[in-house]
């Protein structure tokens, strides 16, 4: 049955194998956006231009929360696949609250 459905789906192998690299590219651009090193380089970019005079304190000040906005961004998104805590009545100690029917009486 393995073999039949390797044959049978050996024309979509490049679009999974694309698919994988296309995730591993993604993971790691997400992780060298995040990398603290990377971060500090921005940050420290960002200071010395405004030293210089090419950027204005506001132009500054923009660039740098856009900078820590990333980098906060992955812990907001992190929290995204989880589903939401059940709401409902809450459930009292001893009581079988099964949605199957009850079986025979034994």
């Amino acid at each position: 049955m393995d073999l039949l459905w390797a044959l049978l789906t050996l024309p979509y192998a490049p679009v999974r194998g694309l698919t994988a690299v296309v995730g591993v590219v993604a993971r790691e651009a997400e992780s060298r956006q995040r990398n603290p090193v990377n971060v500090r380089r921005e940050l420290e970019e960002l200071d010395a231009a405004a030293a210089a005079g090419e950027l204005s304190a506001e132009e500054r000040d923009r660039a740098e929360q856009r900078v820590l906005d990333r980098l906060t961004e992955g812990s907001n998104r992190a929290g995204e696949g989880r589903r939401p805590a059940r709401r409902g009545p809450a459930r009292e100690e001893g009581v079988r609250h099964d949605r199957r029917r009850p079986g025979p009486a034994a």
